[in-house]
């Protein structure tokens, strides 16, 4: 009954406690405060996650370089002390202690992760913008989108594709491969989309 009333507790609180650099030095969650936090569910065993991180290393050089507040914390799904180690030495974040395993518990349970890599980024005040971080980095190595707020409309791609399957979504086909033609496709659904996502936003608020 330690965590009695069990209700969803905010980021702040779940990731509070000590977190570390790959040099051994430590700090407190607290330092993630007023900045953008990238929350990252990886392993070294996983061949996509290591992909993924040699990416996000530059991208998250390049955010740090254009002035703008943003950390990576990494929960690991290593299955061991030194393979934690071991890749956690090429990220230059933070992470939780692998030790803390009932912490690195409470995030996953906190963000549902189903699978690695994840990279759920979140504002300054730790409400989620995008749970799609993966796909928004891959898409955008120049950083020029980060946060990476989500777009009413999107022209469907093999890398985005997986968020057909993470809410309600408008397809609109378009038999043509004209640039024109998807321009004009775009402008027609957009104030739809906008519209969709205004009101999903207002039941969350409300709820």
């Amino acid at each position: 009954g330690l965590e009695f009333p069990w209700g969803p507790k905010p980021f702040s609180e779940v990731v509070a406690g000590p977190l570390l650099r790959n040099n051994g030095q430590t700090l407190d969650s607290t330092a993630l405060e007023g900045s953008h936090v990238g929350v990252y569910f990886s392993a070294h065993w996983c061949p996509p996650c290591r992909s993924l991180t040699r990416v996000l290393v530059e991208s998250y050089r390049k955010i740090k370089e254009s002035g703008q507040k943003f950390e990576i914390l990494f929960v690991s799904a290593d299955r061991s002390e030194d393979s934690f180690k071991q890749y956690f030495s090429e990220m230059p974040w933070v992470a939780v202690p692998y030790s803390d395993e009932a912490r690195r518990s409470r995030l996953n349970r906190l963000y549902g992760i189903q699978g690695i890599p994840t990279l759920i980024v979140l504002d300054p005040n730790g409400e989620v913008i995008t749970r799609q971080g993966r796909v928004e980095v891959l898409n955008d190595v120049e950083c020029r989108d980060f946060p990476w707020h989500p777009k009413p409309v999107l022209e469907l791609t093999d890398s985005n594709a997986v968020q057909l399957n993470e809410g309600p979504c408008l397809v609109l086909f378009v038999d043509s491969e004209d640039d024109g033609e998807s321009e004009a496709a775009k402008q027609l659904i957009q104030p739809i989309a906008e519209k969709i996502i205004a009101k999903y936003k207002a039941k969350e608020e409300e709820a």
